[in-house]
Order: C-alpha cells, then sequence, then structure tokens
C-alpha cells in the first residue's frame, strides 16, 4: 500500500461495468459454448484497455483491470483450480430466507444463476497460471497503452474462504481440511500477482458475511468468529511468501441490496480481522445498515502502519452520491482513527462483482466514481 502523505487518495474495489459484447462471451462460456480465442483476446483487451483510460479520465489515484475478463469476482477460480465440475443448489443467505420472493426476482442474472453453485469433486490444486499470467499481462499491455503514471495499481484475487463458501465440497472429509487446500492451491496466484510488483487484493467477503450465512444465521457469536478466525489462518497461510506491505483487503457484508438485518457488527469481528498479515482494510461505510460503525474505529483501532479504505459511496442503487455526503463519511471515519492513519477513500464493493447483475448502470457507475474523486477532494480541503 502507498502511503497517501496526509492526504486522502481514491481507489475502487476491483470489479467494473463490463460491455455488452464482453457479456455475451462471459455467457456463451459459462454455458460451455465454444468461443474463437481471437475474438475472446481482442474484446478482453479493449475492454480492459477502456476501463484502464476511463479510470485515469476519473482520476482514481490507484486503478486495476476491472476485472474484465472474470465472470465474477470468485466463481473466476473454476477456470484456475482443478478438482471442479458441475453444479447445483445452495440455500440463500439467512436474511434473503425471509424474503424468498424478492430474492427470486434479484438474484438470478443473464450470465449466471448465484444460487447454483460450483462442486468440487477432486483434488484442488493451481492450474491457472497461464490464465493469470494472460490478465496481468493484458493489464500491463493496457496501462503502456494509455501511457499511465500511477504511483499504484492493484489486482484482485479470492480469498481460500469466499472459495470455499461459494463452492460446494463433495471431495474433502472436513471443511478445514478443503479450506487449506484450497489456500495452498490459491497461494500460487497470490504470489504471481506479487511478483509483478502490484500490490494484491484478497476479496474476503465471508469474513463478516458468515454472520448470516444458513449455517451460522442461528449459531452464537463467539461459533462465528471461530469460523472467521479459521478462515484468517488459512488466508495468512497463503499470503506466507507475500510481503504484507503488498497486500489490501477487502471485506464487507456481501454486494447485493437485501435486507442485510442479519449481519454481524463490524466492532466485533474487527479483532478477528485485525489477525490477517496484510497492510491495507477496505470496508463498507456507505451502505445504510453500517453507516453508524465508523464509530468501531474508534472502539478497536487498526493496528500500527495499516491503511484504511472506507467505502464512502454505495453500489447498490442508482442515486449518485453527493460529494458534500462523501465529504462528510471520509470525514467522520477520519476522527475515528489515529491521526497517522492513512485513508484512501473507495466505494463499498465493486461495481461488477457478477456479471450480469447491474444493480447500478454503467454509466452512473462511473459518475459515482466521479462523486468518489470530488468528494474526497472536498474532505481534503476540510481535513488537512
Amino acid at each position: 500500500m502507498t502511503a497517501n502523505n496526509g492526504q486522502i487518495q481514491t481507489t475502487h474495489i476491483g470489479s467494473l461495468p463490463r460491455p455488452p459484447e464482453l457479456l455475451d462471451l462471459l455467457k456463451k462460456r459459462q454455458d460451455g459454448e465454444n468461443v474463437d480465442l481471437e475474438e475472446w483476446s481482442t474484446v478482453v483487451a479493449d475492454a480492459t484497455r477502456d476501463v484502464v483510460e476511463r479510470q485515469v479520465e476519473v482520476g482514481l489515484d490507484s486503478i486495476n483491470n476491472g476485472e474484465q475478463s472474470r465472470v465474477s469476482f470468485n466463481w473466476y477460480v473454476a477456470d484456475r483450480l482443478s478438482g471442479i465440475d458441475g453444479k447445483r443448489e445452495q440455500e440463500l443467505w439467512a436474511d434473503l430466507q425471509e424474503f424468498p420472493d424478492y430474492a427470486e426476482e434479484t438474484f438470478k442474472t443473464d450470465v449466471i444463476d448465484l444460487s447454483m453453485h460450483p462442486v468440487v469433486t477432486g483434488p484442488v490444486e493451481y492450474t491457472g497460471h497461464e490464465e493469470a499470467e494472460s490478465e496481468l499481462t493484458g493489464f500491463k499491455d493496457a496501462l503502456s497503452a494509455v501511457d499511465v503514471g500511477l504511483e499504484e495499481t492493484f489486482i484482485t484475487s479470492a480469498s481460500p474462504s469466499v472459495v470455499t463458501a461459494t463452492h460446494a465440497n463433495d471431495y474433502y472429509d472436513s471443511y478445514e481440511e478443503y479450506l487449506f487446500a484450497v489456500a495452498e492451491a490459491m497461494a500460487e496466484e497470490y504470489e504471481l500477482v506479487a511478483e509483478t510488483g502490484v500490490t494484491l487484493q484478497i476479496d474476503a467477503p465471508e469474513l463478516l458475511t458468515v454472520g448470516h450465512t444458513a449455517a451460522f444465521a442461528d449459531e452464537p457469536l463467539e461459533e462465528v468468529k471461530g469460523a472467521t478466525r479459521l478462515h484468517v489462518e488459512a488466508l495468512n497461510e497463503a499470503l506466507s511468501n507475500v510481503p504484507e506491505e503488498q497486500v489490501r483487503l477487502h471485506t464487507c457484508w456481501g454486494s447485493y441490496e437485501g435486507p442485510h438485518h442479519l449481519d454481524t457488527d463490524l466492532v466485533e469481528m474487527l479483532p478477528e480481522i485485525y489477525e490477517a498479515d496484510i497492510s491495507g482494510l477496505s470496508i463498507e461505510q456507505a451502505n445504510p445498515r453500517h453507516q453508524h460503525e465508523y464509530r468501531a474505529f474508534t472502539e478497536q483501532p487498526l493496528p500500527d502502519g495499516w491503511t484504511l479504505i472506507p467505502g464512502v459511496v454505495d453500489v447498490k442503487t442508482n442515486v449518485i452520491d453527493h460529494p458534500e455526503t462523501i465529504a462528510d463519511r471520509l470525514e467522520r471515519v477520519a476522527e475515528a482513527v489515529d491521526d497517522s492513519t492513512p485513508l484512501v477513500a473507495a466505494p463499498d464493493c465493486g461495481f461488477g462483482t457478477q456479471a450480469g447483475l447491474g444493480m447500478v448502470d454503467p454509466e452512473i457507475a462511473w459518475a459515482k466514481l466521479e462523486a468518489l474523486v470530488e468528494g474526497a477532494e472536498i474532505a481534503n480541503e476540510r481535513i488537512y
């Protein structure tokens, strides 16, 4: 993570809107149809270059490739891990089970069905070196084409436990065995990314969402915390060869427009998350269910040397957050943390975490990012 030198910088959380022609190809791949490799490469390269260019135009300080070639922030690993075959329906999260009609209407996209989880039927090993290297090279090429001179860029990667939380296990004898096998496999991807010198962003929503999954909804808080501790342990093992200063982590209560009334309280979960071997932490602060939780950072201060990446732009509605509102959110967080804590303003989550699940219109998503930059500028004038 890059220190902000007394100024709030800006970034986003990985996924950005994909063009229609790319969504069409992603759907074909999901449906098992043959896709012309030359067409695929061209469309992905064009989409990546376009999102890099737009991020620069918006004025973001830290940018990435927008996850253009990935069908989702987590299920892309099916193309990079062995042992995954077929799908089966899984239970909805507990908060959605109380509103099944809403969930049925909302969580099936034109590209993927979020109720159908891939299934692990054999040993999990990392087989995605070629695809990962192609993605990294494509990002580097896009940066060169746009002639970008930025201090920081980043690439996202799924945490071991978001893989195990969203891929059904039909092979391993225990969840713990499954989790650490995935951690060993994903470590290869983390090291590939780190070797390029970019910041590695670990996407780990399950560190907070575990409390409202069907398996833990009725469990006491200590059981929920225990699951998060296990997940952090697996993550740390996977990151053992990656410098902490090169890793930021994103966690959230799930990037979906649902009731969220069963979400865990941030103040309870921060001590468990603080055990992660990272140096930057991204957490929702614009989500109306959690806007009050900036206070958690006073009660549970960030570890020394960490950067806080508060979400100050909503990603679940088409209302463009007012820059003054964004500045207010940043100011509240700044007052809650130590004066030495670097802040990087961001949206709550990605704008395209699941291909085809477009909660925010693509052009409005870009307008929200413009408001983010303007809001950070206002906050800087107020605070520094």
